[in-house]
């Protein structure tokens, strides 16, 4: 079970994760999980591109071992890298220590590709990670969640179901989350194009964070 949107209460409860951008200015700050692959992420950057949308991936670590020339097309049309850690890990389910050091090797691959002024971003896997684990990342990375939630990856979802729910649901400063996976793709590939015409049409860009 899940919701598309993340209800106000989490907001509250925990304040030092990044769950949305400021309200009021016309940015929408599309965010891919899970990559980069091959399959898909280059058309993803390609739909990008045709908007001139900028978005922030998180990478897996184990992708960008595999696919670093993926990982460099991300970087030289203009997007942003955040780290979701080198093995997919759901925190709830590793110690501290484990999932400190899968980030941490996911950190090393993608550092020689960012810039030393920008502060280093993460998100936790399924959106779950143990008060412990939060605590140690919050003092180098800044924890980012989301306030829209595409669920492109549910193949239960019909694309069309899946891009009301995103376009319902997104307001000015929203962080959407999308992912740049086999498993989305039946869906991102329909979706993506349309919710990045209709906020383009009424006037939105699309930003990094």
């Amino acid at each position: 079970m899940y919701l598309h949107f993340t209800p106000s209460l989490l907001h509250w409860l925990y304040p030092g994760m990044l769950w949305h951008m400021p309200r009021n200015t016309k940015k929408i700050y599309l965010t891919f999980d899970d990559g980069p692959i091959p399959e898909v992420t280059p058309p993803v950057l390609e739909m990008l591109g045709q908007w001139n949308a900028k978005a922030t991936f998180f990478c897996v670590g184990e992708n960008v071992q595999k696919h670093p020339q993926v990982l460099k097309q991300v970087v030289e049309q203009g997007h942003r890298l955040g780290n979701h850690t080198f093995h997919h890990l759901k925190g709830v389910e590793v110690s501290t220590e484990t999932y400190l050091q899968d980030t941490a090797l996911c950190q090393q691959l993608l550092q020689p590709e960012l810039s030393e002024a920008a502060p280093m971003l993460f998100r936790p896997p399924y959106g779950r990670f143990t008060k412990g684990q939060r605590t140690a990342l919050s003092a180098q990375y800044r924890l980012v969640m989301w306030d829209v939630l595409s669920a492109d990856y549910d193949s239960r979802l019909s694309p069309q179901v899946c891009l009301q729910k995103s376009i319902r649901y997104t307001r000015p400063g929203s962080i959407i989350v999308f992912h740049d996976s086999l498993k989305a793709w039946d869906r991102l590939q329909w979706v993506l194009p349309r919710y990045l015409e209709h906020f383009s049409r009424k006037g939105f860009t699309f930003a990094t964070l």
